[in-house]
C-alpha cells in the first residue's frame, strides 16, 4: 500500500473536502443538475441503466463527473470499473433526501456515519454502499459491478474500489 507523508496525506485530506463543498454548493437543486445521461448510458448494460436513472440527477451528474475524471487518467481502467463509478452512489436512491439532509449528511464522513444510529439519511448515508450493490444484484447488473459499488467505501485489498474511492473523494 502506497505510503504518504503527513503533508501529502493533509493535501490529500484537504483535496477530498473541498470535492465535498463544490459538490454540496451544486446539489442545492435538482433542476440545476445536468448529468450527462446519454454518455453513461453507453457504458451500462440495460438492468444497470434502470438503476442509475432511479438515481436523483445531482447524484447522476455526480457520477458522471467522477467517471469522467476517472477515465481521463486511466483510459484504460475495465468496463466494470467505469459502469461502477457511475453507480457508486446508487444506494442513497432507496430514500429521498431533503435539501438541509443531502447538505448535513453530505458533511459527515462515510466512517463517522456508520458509527452513528442507523436511522433517516443518516442510516442510508452509512449503507448506502451495501444498498447499492442490493439493487444492482436484483437489477441483473455485473457481479464486479456490485462488488466495486459494494466496496467503494471499504477498499482495502481492492485496486479497483480504492481507485473509485480516490475520485469519489476529489468529485
Amino acid at each position: 500500500m502506497l505510503r504518504l507523508s503527513f503533508p501529502d496525506r493533509l493535501r490529500r485530506k484537504l483535496g477530498g473536502y473541498m470535492g465535498k463543498v463544490r459538490r454540496l454548493s451544486r446539489s442545492l437543486r435538482a433542476d440545476a443538475a445536468h448529468p450527462d445521461d446519454r454518455w453513461a448510458e453507453t457504458l451500462l448494460n440495460p438492468g444497470e441503466t434502470r438503476v442509475y436513472r432511479s438515481m436523483d440527477p445531482r447524484d447522476r451528474e455526480h457520477a458522471c463527473r467522477v467517471t469522467r475524471h476517472l477515465l481521463r487518467d486511466h483510459p484504460q481502467a475495465s468496463p466494470e470499473l467505469l459502469a461502477a463509478a457511475l453507480l457508486h452512489d446508487c444506494g442513497k436512491s432507496v430514500r429521498p433526501y431533503h435539501v438541509v439532509e443531502r447538505v448535513l449528511v453530505g458533511l459527515i464522513p462515510h466512517r463517522l456515519s456508520i458509527l452513528l444510529p442507523p436511522a433517516g439519511a443518516v442510516g442510508i448515508r452509512a449503507a448506502h454502499p451495501e444498498l447499492g450493490a442490493e439493487l444492482l444484484a436484483h437489477a441483473g447488473a455485473r457481479p464486479r459491478v456490485a462488488q466495486l459499488v459494494a466496496r467503494h467505501h471499504a477498499s482495502v485489498g481492492d485496486p479497483e474500489a480504492a481507485l473509485l474511492h480516490h475520485y469519489d473523494e476529489l468529485e
